[in-house]
């Protein structure tokens, strides 16, 4: 996009980060599916459907005020708490595998936290809409700051672009803790065996794992704006 010294645009090496970054991610993304997809053909002892052990779960916890439904799409699930809404996927809702057990119960993780009053649940739908504001005018300030050669625009969108990607870093100990819940709440009421568990825990810390991936390919990207705003200070 932008070159640097006497090297054509086409020579960019910071491209390098932006390509670090879509290789983890397609890495995680692979690694998630292909872990979905193998205990996905393991039935739990239990026999019961991902939408049953949700809502299993949820009346174990006395969490009577969340509803569950179905979502279109292929690991799509997730946890509305504005909505009190709880979203399982076909593969989820209707399978009695242990990968779909896991990540229904991963789900209610999320509905455990908005019960419980978990503090990073709260602050990362806090601050979702400040995030998705300043991810819609980051590149474009930054893109028209290097335009006009006007330093304090680019630092804007860069200052933008780091709020914009700041839900990222603070969605991982949800995520996490989310798991734990889940492995906690499946074991606690038997829903799962030890050697099923074994399979749930390698799915969500390959779904986990996808997070960190996403967060750290922003951390590149937002590495390589900085660059190319210092570089250009220094060619001025």
């Amino acid at each position: 996009m932008y070159g640097y010294g006497y090297y054509p645009m086409y020579y960019d090496w910071t491209y390098i980060l932006v390509l670090i970054g879509a290789v983890l991610s397609m890495i995680a993304s692979a690694n998630v599916n292909r872990a979905f997809n193998k205990y996905a053909h393991v039935h739990s002892r239990i026999g019961i459907t991902g939408a049953k052990a949700a809502e299993l779960i949820l009346e174990k916890n006395g969490i009577r005020n969340v509803s569950i439904q179905g979502i279109r799409g292929n690991l799509t699930d997730n946890y509305m708490p504005s909505r009190k809404l709880l979203n399982l996927s076909d593969a989820t809702r209707d399978s009695d595998s242990i990968a779909a057990i896991g990540v229904a119960a991963h789900e209610c993780g999320h509905a455990i936290q908005d019960a419980d009053g978990y503090a990073p649940l709260i602050l990362t739908h806090t601050i979702n809409p400040i995030c998705a504001v300043a991810s819609r005018v980051a590149i474009p300030l930054i893109f028209f700051g290097l335009i006009i050669s006007l330093t304090p625009l680019i630092n804007l969108g860069i200052i933008a672009f780091t709020i914009a990607i700041s839900i990222q870093i603070l969605t991982l100990p949800v995520e996490f803790n989310a798991s734990r819940r889940a492995l906690a709440t499946l074991r606690e009421y038997n829903i799962l065996t030890e050697e099923e568990l074994a399979g749930v825990r390698a799915v969500l810390i390959a779904a986990a794992l996808t997070y960190v991936a996403a967060a750290a390919s922003s951390l590149l990207q937002l590495l390589r704006l900085v660059l190319i705003s210092r570089s250009r200070d220094d060619r001025n």
